[in-house]
């Protein structure tokens, strides 16, 4: 699945909005469907299907959720950024208004850890589709997240773990190494908001989570972008820039990104930077 090149017209600069709501909406509209390649790639090796209970650990605004509800499966989302769940509420509840809903009678998204999610019966596929690899801190906060998951699925159940793919073969990389760059000095490494993938990272995870590795892929996930205004906002709504924009201002770090995204600016004025990611197959 090729990412849709989609033109978004509100200019960046100081006067572009910065609140968290217009952040998730470029998440949704713009950033999100880069990965829909690596969601459909995994669903595609599980057979993912009616038969599923699956748990979605950070599913940020629901396209993955999205995806594997229209394959059949029963899907259970968590996240903490209420804004994107709100976005998330609007694509699979028929209520967007309305609470979770009852076990089993459709798609639940939960806004909180995995222990938010009971009352269910027991998943059978956990996701972590969210890639590590970007700071110092997102294993660490996976493996405490794996641990109360678990506990939700049957045993032998699947987790996929999912990553960054070697730095030489993304090359968005180059990209985010701005946000370590403008952040330097102000937090502690890896803390800017981009640490860079380690071939072993998410091995490491599984292991400290009580995972056992069953296989992996890579799967191309190109991020492709209308425009330059469109690839900045987009990069931004990552959330892997905040540490710089703390650092400096929105407007430098906009400034900078776009000068690391010229050499993949093509004549159309279109932005694409071929990427890989990994993913990894666990069992309970």
């Amino acid at each position: 699945m090729t990412p849709t090149l989609v033109r978004h017209h509100a200019k960046t600069g100081a006067s572009a909005s910065v609140d968290t709501g217009s952040r998730a909406r470029d998440w949704a509209e713009i950033q999100e469907r880069m990965l829909a390649p690596l969601y459909e790639a995994v669903y595609r090796r599980l057979e993912v299907g009616a038969a599923t209970r699956m748990l979605s650990l950070g599913c940020g605004s629901g396209l993955a959720l999205l995806i594997a509800a229209g394959r059949g499966a029963r899907v259970t989302g968590i996240d903490t950024d209420p804004e994107r769940l709100a976005l998330a509420r609007t694509r699979l509840l028929p209520d967007p208004g309305g609470d979770a809903g009852p076990p089993d009678a459709g798609p639940r998204l939960l806004d909180g850890v995995p222990a938010t999610a009971t009352g269910h019966e027991p998943y059978d596929l956990i996701t972590a589709f969210t890639p590590i690899g970007c700071s110092a801190d997102d294993a660490e906060d996976l493996v405490g997240a794996l641990g109360s998951a678990v506990s939700l699925a049957d045993r032998g159940s699947t987790v996929v773990l999912t990553g960054w793919g070697p730095p030489e073969r993304c090359a968005t990389a180059a990209v985010l190494g701005v946000a370590a760059r403008l952040a330097e000095g102000t937090c502690s490494p890896g803390a800017g908001g981009w640490l860079g993938a380690r071939r072993d990272d998410l091995e490491d995870v599984a292991f400290r989570a009580g995972l056992k590795p069953d296989g992996s892929g890579r799967v191309a996930c190109p991020f492709g972008y209308a425009d330059m205004d469109s690839a900045v906002r987009g990069l931004l709504s990552t959330r892997l820039f905040d540490a710089a924009v703390r650092a400096t201002d929105r407007s430098q770090v906009e400034k900078e990104v776009a000068q690391a995204l010229h050499p993949h600016r093509r004549r159309d004025g279109t932005v694409w930077m071929p990427n890989v990611f990994r993913y990894l197959v666990c069992t309970t």
